[in-house]
């Protein structure tokens, strides 16, 4: 079986050396995001909710972290296919962990997806400005 499975994974230290970046993403535009980070199950890591940020930033910080990894698509790909006469009209309600606003985006290495990181809690947009420089930051692909 050697070689037929490829089994890279996110380590506590990495999924929170993100959160930190994009804490200082969010300081610099002067934002307070709560943010997540996921492992290629859904499953959170970690997350953080910065001073200031609205109590309900966290649950969406992680819905748009799940649908990212869930689809290897970033969160927002799906903000107009999922309205109403779109091609994907109606799945983001089959599943409560499903947020289809920008702010979510998959993590992968050489190609392969190891996660998802997602924030929440400034306008869509600067949700995933933060998130896209904190991963590149890192260098994710």
């Amino acid at each position: 079986m050697d070689g037929l499975v490829s089994r890279r994974q996110l380590s506590l230290e990495l999924a929170l050396a993100l959160l930190a970046r994009v804490r200082e993403e969010a300081e610099a535009r002067d934002l307070s995001l709560a943010a997540a980070v996921v492992d290629p199950g859904g499953d959170v890591l970690a997350t953080q909710r910065m001073d200031g940020a609205a109590l309900g930033a966290m649950q969406l910080a992680v819905g748009k972290a799940f649908t990212a990894v869930s689809w290897a698509t970033p969160s927002g790909a799906f903000a107009k296919s999922t309205q109403p006469g779109g091609e994907d009209w109606g799945w983001n309600t089959t599943d409560a962990r499903i947020v289809v606003y920008p702010g979510g985006i998959p993590l992968l290495v050489d190609g392969e997806l190891v996660g998802a990181v997602g924030a929440s809690g400034g306008t869509a947009a600067e949700d995933e400005e933060c998130v896209v420089a904190a991963a590149g930051g890192l260098g994710f692909d």
